[in-house]
């Protein structure tokens, strides 16, 4: 009895270190540690300068930014720059990205301006290296397409990359497939998803177990003791979406937009 006790009690010791255990950080986290990162590019409030458009990101990494932007895969396949799932807020087109083959994206208007949906291959030309780039894969019809065909172009480039995502097995896809690269699980409290059971397991780091992320870029605000928790055994802490400076205090890396901070603050 005595023996199954002691047992029981170190599982239940060992049972958060195991569940919200970070991945082995390492150098990976350096291109970015202290990094102020441009959200979708260094885009305008009134979208003048459209959000991941090839403009947005020929700014940011002209000014020393680093770049966060969102992809996913348009009907024939090709790996595209937009946030949404559909063309609505930012085209005014009520069609979803993967009803429509790139040569039809690249005839879009980005919120009216001569910006249209871009080719990831064509930011990665635009940028050259230049900066760092945290690259969001959004949970889409065929992730496993999208998590390879992204790696791939990942792996083909020259400059310092990251990738993050909400969907955990979009971030166990790149554990397993690619170690070596910095990896990051995006979060938000459990009302920000909805207050199902999933969201609470997403809002408190849950799926760490199978995605093992490297850094944690949490909506910015209070954390459950979770998040803190995975934070004090090593995770790189990444805030989302900062409009001040005052950020910077709390977090090692800054995704930010419509003010202009320091590119590096640390």
């Amino acid at each position: 009895m005595c023996i199954a006790l002691i047992v029981i009690s170190v599982i239940i010791i060992a049972l958060p270190f195991i569940i919200l255990a970070p991945g082995f950080v390492g150098k990976k986290k350096d291109a970015f540690y202290g990094q102020n990162i441009a959200h979708r590019g260094l885009h305008t409030a009134d979208q003048s300068v459209p959000e991941n458009s090839l403009e947005a990101f020929r700014l940011a990494a002209e000014a020393g930014y680093g770049i966060e932007l969102d992809v996913q895969l348009s009907k024939d396949g090709q790996v595209v720059v937009c946030h949404d799932d559909n063309l609505n807020r930012v085209c005014g087109i009520p069609k979803r990205i993967d009803e429509l083959d790139y040569e039809e994206l690249a005839k879009t208007s980005l919120f009216g301006t001569d910006q249209h949906v871009p080719l990831f291959t064509d930011v990665l030309k635009t940028v050259d290296g230049r900066v760092p780039m945290i690259v969001e894969l959004k949970d889409t019809k065929n992730n496993k397409e999208l998590c390879k065909k992204t790696l791939d172009l990942l792996k083909a480039y020259d400059g310092a990359t990251c990738i993050e995502s909400f969907n955990p097995l979009i971030v166990s896809y790149f554990a397993w497939h690619a170690p070596k690269i910095f990896r990051g699980q995006l979060s938000q409290p459990t009302k920000n998803f909805g207050g199902s059971f999933l969201g609470f397991a997403l809002g408190n780091l849950l799926f760490n177990v199978i995605a093992r992320p490297h850094f944690i870029a949490y909506r910015i605000g209070p954390k459950p003791i979770s998040v803190r928790f995975c934070e004090a055994l090593g995770a790189v802490k990444a805030a989302w979406t900062s409009h001040d400076e005052s950020t910077e205090k709390d977090y090692d890396i800054v995704i930010f937009e419509y003010y202009t901070p320091k590119v590096k603050y640390k």
